[in-house]
C-alpha cells in the first residue's frame, strides 16, 4: 500500500518511478506497466518462508538507471542485496524501516540480529526513513547512528471515502471492526475472547475483522469454540477495493485494535480519518493515538471482562474526536521527493523506487 500509494503521487509530479519487487508465486509477469507505473518483478525463493532470497536483485539494480534507490523495508534477505549491488555501482540509496513486529517476541530477537549484520549497509544509506518517532530512537540506539541519520516521513491517513457522504451514513452501533494481517501479536483473538461478556451486554452486536494471514484457521476456531462464530466474520478486502474498506469503516460504530505493537497503525488512522470512534491497545504506535486524542486507550494485560467491558462502554458512549490535521500520502510522497533531492543535489532528477518487498510482519 505505501508503495503504490506513494508511487503513483511521485509519478504524478513528473518523476519517473520503477518497482522492482520479488515474486514468490514464481507466476506474475516479469513486466508490466500499472496505472504508469513499470513494475519489474524476479523470482525469489523459497516460496513460504519470510526470509527469502531474490538473487536477480542485484544484477537489476547494478544494471539499472536511476538517481536514488528506495529500499522498502528490511526484513528479508532481498534488501542486503539491493544495498550492496547499489554501494558496488556506487549509487545512493535511502532505506525505510516500516516497522517489523512486536518488540518482545521472538521474532524480535531474529530482526535484533539483522540490524546488527545489516548495520554497515545502514550506516552508507544516504538517509534512513522512519514512519513514527519512536521508531527513529529505537533504531539510533539499536545501530549506534547519529539522530541526523533518519527522517521521519508518516505513511498518509487519507482513504478514499464511499461514494455516499459520511454525514448521510448512519453508522451502526452493532459493527465492531478491526483490521489487519491474521497473525497473533495482532490481538484479534483478545477481540473474540471478549466478545462473549459483550454480547451478555450487547446481544445484537456483531464482528468483523478484516484481513488475511497465517493466524486465520486459528481465529475461526476460537469464535467456533466460545460459541460466536455466528457473530463474527473474518475476510480480507482486496486492495483494489479500497471504497469497500472505506464503506465498512464508515459504517462501523466502534474501531478496535489490541496489537501488541504497530509502528505507524495506518489502519486505526484510516478509520478515524473517516469519524470511526476507536479503542485500541495501550502499547507502541497505539498508544500515540490516545496522546493526541484520538482514540481511547486499554491495557492488554487486563482480563478479558475488562476488555470486554472497555468496548461496550465505547459503544455506549463513542469516543468524540478531537479536531487534528492527519498525514495524507500527499505530504507522504512530497517528503521523500524533498529527501531524493538532497541526496541527489538535484531538484528535477528522475528517481527509480524499490525494491518493494512484503515485512516479515505481514504489514504494509
Amino acid at each position: 500500500m505505501h508503495a503504490y500509494q506513494v508511487a503513483t503521487r511521485l509519478a504524478a509530479l513528473g518523476q519517473r518511478v520503477t518497482i522492482l519487487t520479488s515474486d514468490r508465486t514464481r507466476t506474475l509477469p516479469e513486466r508490466e506497466v500499472i496505472e504508469g507505473l513499470q513494475v519489474e518483478r524476479v523470482s525469489a525463493w523459497p516460496r513460504d518462508r519470510d526470509y527469502y532470497l531474490a538473487p536477480r536483485i542485484f544484477s537489476k539494480v547494478m544494471a539499472a538507471d536511476f538517481d536514488v534507490l528506495h529500499v522498502q523495508s528490511y526484513h528479508t534477505f532481498v534488501p542486503p542485496i539491493a544495498m550492496t549491488a547499489a554501494l558496488s555501482a556506487r549509487n545512493p540509496y535511502v532505506v525505510t524501516f516500516h516497522g517489523g513486529g512486536p518488540f518482545l517476541s521472538v521474532r524480535d530477537v531474529k530482526q535484533f540480529a539483522q540490524r546488527i549484520i545489516l548495520r554497515p549497509l545502514l550506516a552508507r544509506a544516504s538517509k534512513l526513513i522512519a514512519v513514527a518517532k519512536f521508531e527513529i530512537d529505537v533504531f539510533s540506539q539499536a545501530l549506534h547512528l547519529p539522530l541526523e541519520k533518519f527522517a521521519l516521513i508518516p505513511n498518509g491517513a487519507d482513504i478514499p471515502r464511499p461514494h455516499n457522504a459520511i454525514g448521510s451514513t448512519t453508522r451502526d452501533e452493532r459493527l465492531i471492526v478491526s483490521v489487519g494481517r491474521l497473525e497473533k501479536f495482532k490481538g484479534f483473538h483478545r477481540l473474540i475472547r471478549a466478545l462473549p461478556m459483550v454480547l451478555k451486554r450487547r446481544p445484537d452486536v456483531r464482528v468483523r475483522i478484516i484481513g488475511d494471514g497465517p493466524y486465520h484457521q486459528e481465529l475461526c476456531s476460537l469464535a467456533e469454540q466460545l460459541g460466536v462464530r455466528e457473530k463474527v466474520t473474518i475476510g480480507a478486502i482486496p486492495p483494489t477495493e479500497r471504497h469497500v474498506l472505506a464503506a465498512e469503516l464508515t459504517r462501523a460504530g466502534l474501531f478496535v485494535s489490541f496489537s501488541e505493537y504497530e509502528t505507524h497503525p495506518l489502519a486505526a488512522l484510516e478509520a478515524i480519518s473517516l469519524g470511526c470512534s476507536a479503542l485500541v491497545a495501550d502499547t507502541p504506535g497505539l498508544r500515540d493515538l490516545a496522546e493526541q486524542g484520538l482514540a481511547k486507550v486499554v491495557s492488554l494485560d487486563v482480563a478479558d471482562e475488562q476488555l470486554a467491558e472497555a468496548i461496550v462502554a465505547q459503544l455506549d458512549s463513542p469516543f468524540l474526536l478531537k479536531a487534528i490535521q492527519l498525514p495524507s500520502w500527499d505530504d507522504c510522497a512530497r517528503s521523500l521527493l524533498a529527501v531524493y533531492e538532497t541526496v541527489t543535489g538535484e531538484s528535477n532528477a528522475r528517481f527509480a523506487s524499490g525494491p518493494i518487498l512484503p515485512a516479515i510482519s505481514g504489514r504494509h
